[in-house]
């Protein structure tokens, strides 16, 4: 396929994992009513953010891989004959967990997963208390609709994380989300927090020549402490050209379901003419593999 049509599922949590769930569902079905071939969904779908607070009991919110939510999701990819990129809090083994992207190609079957390999820890994203580090690397997942570089949220302000999949031979980079404002931090600060996040990701696009999309979430989460104001999460998702033209974004504040063609044609007209990969210094990059260069 030199062309795919991409749609990404921006939504609000709807009160309780059934009505998201069918939400969810509702808006995969408009995206291929809308000739996508490929859909994308936001981090953690099916629930609240529950990171907000460290709390046990949300544990029994996690699956096994396969499960319930990769078999629902696996059938509505082969009736609708698409491939359906989905994010799911991933029960391994007991007092083992990960935030998990799978895979659903268009027969249902699982093509791959991804296990988010950053895990934040900051106020109000207290991720490192549920979910272990990825251990499958940064590895493309080969689809009917191309290779797949699959990262999720944190992992998107890392250069590295983008240029290995790339070099891995990722012909897309997806980046399922869940980021949001304090809901006290000014207009100000709004801003630069939502630019910085648009700015990195079409960054990653321009450095490696590859489309990228971001499907975040939208919408206000309470924080169930009541401890903090919760999280204002921004929406905004949007894809990116391989010279980091914005092709299509979300709103702010509602819910969308937006669907784009992208080429792959594009990839190779802009690595020729910005040969970066051409002209990367590999002899002298052993530091980068430092956690910090004293001296």
């Amino acid at each position: 396929m030199t062309k795919l049509t991409l749609g990404l599922v921006q939504q609000r949590y709807a009160g309780s994992t059934a009505d998201t769930v069918a939400a969810t569902v509702r808006y995969v079905r408009t995206a291929a009513s809308r000739g996508a071939n490929l859909v994308c969904l936001q981090e953690l779908h099916t629930s609240a953010y529950f990171c907000q607070t460290e709390d046990t009991t949300q544990f029994d919110l996690a699956e096994t891989i396969p499960g319930p939510h990769t078999q629902a999701l696996g059938a509505l990819a082969r009736e609708l004959n698409i491939v359906i990129v989905s994010s799911l809090f991933e029960r391994r083994a007991a007092g083992l967990f990960h935030n998990t992207a799978v895979v659903l190609e268009r027969d249902g079957a699982i093509a791959g997963r991804y296990r988010k390999m950053h895990i934040p820890d900051d106020p109000g994203f207290y991720e490192k208390f549920y979910f272990a580090p990825g251990d499958l690397g940064f590895t493309p997942i080969d689809t009917s609709v191309g290779r797949l570089g699959v990262l999720i949220c944190w992992d998107q302000w890392y250069p590295e994380a983008a240029r290995l999949m790339a070099l891995a031979g990722a012909e897309i980079l997806l980046y399922p989300t869940a980021i949001g404002w304090d809901p006290r931090d000014d207009g100000n600060e709004r801003t630069r927090q939502r630019e910085a996040w648009i700015s990195i990701q079409r960054g990653h696009a321009i450095a490696n020549g590859l489309t990228v999309a971001a499907v975040n979430r939208v919408g206000h989460e309470p924080d169930p402490s009541e401890q903090t104001a919760g999280i204002e999460f921004w929406g905004s998702s949007f894809v990116a050209g391989p010279q980091g033209e914005i092709l299509t974004q979300a709103a702010e504040d509602d819910d969308a379901v937006i669907v784009v063609e992208v080429s792959r044609e594009r990839t190779e007209d802009v690595r020729r003419i910005w040969p970066f990969f051409r002209d990367r210094r590999t002899d002298a990059y052993g530091d980068i593999t430092r956690r910090w260069r004293d001296g």
